[in-house]
């Protein structure tokens, strides 16, 4: 009978469809592999490949993927994502909230650059077809430029003159490039960047975390928009951290700056209501 309850609703089961996970009354399996057998053998890192990718990475790529998320868990609290997560535990939110209101903060200024300087470093991939890395970078450059402004993502820092997460990831690249594991090309690309930007502006504008994660992402293959979504799982760690540190220190709705100092009005002197204004 079409009514009867025990016939399985074709409808209802097809209404989400999944190729991540298939979970029943006791089966767990993520892209095919149970969870018993996943828990103690593969790393967090391998995880999140094998989420978003549907297979397991090579050591070598999961080993490249992991130095990139540990390098980006934190910046401390000049940072705005970190600040607001530890503003909004001394509001007495939890620490979902806390993490939540912070993670939200990470958009195209904040927590996007990385995604642009895929785009950027894949424009650059994409001229190569047609002309060689120098003039391919400098053609990208100016393309960026019109659709992001003068800022160029993955380069320059306001507080690291030279950002010290670079050389040693830029070190991991070219190590999984002598072995095989990438190509190196996105690498060559974001230095051609940096020497591009130098020729552009007279000036260097070193490559920053930014710059140096899009080309490890580029390099393991991963679609732009990964990029802003792996920051963000990789900054969780330090948005946590620093939520709970608050937690532990007590404090209660604490603002951006101490209260002793004041923000700077710049609308009209004090002025009186007058008569004709009341009703």
């Amino acid at each position: 009978m079409a009514n009867d309850k025990s016939e399985p609703l074709k409808d209802v089961e097809d209404w989400w469809s999944t190729s991540i996970i298939n979970m029943s009354p006791g089966v767990i399996e993520f892209r095919g592999y149970p969870i018993q057998d996943l828990i103690g053998n593969v790393s967090f890192a391998q995880m999140i490949w094998l989420m978003l990718r549907g297979e397991l990475p090579a050591p070598g790529q999961a080993k490249l993927l992991e130095a990139a998320l540990v390098a980006s868990v934190d910046h401390g609290p000049h940072a705005p994502s970190i600040a607001i997560a530890r503003m909004a535990a001394t509001c007495g939110v939890g620490l979902n909230n806390a993490m939540a209101s912070a993670a939200n903060v990470l958009g195209d200024s904040h927590g996007g650059a990385g995604e642009q300087c895929m785009e950027l470093f894949e424009s650059v991939r994409a001229a190569m077809a047609n002309a060689p890395l120098k003039a391919a970078a400098a053609q990208a450059l100016d393309a960026h430029r019109a659709t992001y402004g003068k800022i160029i993502a993955g380069y320059g820092h306001r507080f690291h003159p030279i950002d010290p997460r670079v050389a040693p990831l830029l070190e991991l690249i070219e190590q999984a490039a002598v072995r095989g594991v990438v190509s190196g090309a996105y690498a060559l690309i974001a230095r051609e960047v940096e020497a591009a930007l130098e020729r552009q502006t007279g000036k260097r504008i070193p490559m920053n975390i930014d710059g140096v994660t899009a080309a490890i992402f580029c390099e393991l293959g991963f679609a732009p928009p990964l990029g802003r979504g792996l920051f963000v799982l990789s900054r969780s760690v330090g948005i946590l951290a620093h939520a709970w540190e608050q937690q532990q220190q007590g404090a209660r709705n604490k603002g951006p700056a101490p209260k002793r100092v004041q923000f700077t009005y710049t609308g009209p002197a004090r002025r009186k209501l007058k008569e004709e204004d009341t009703p």
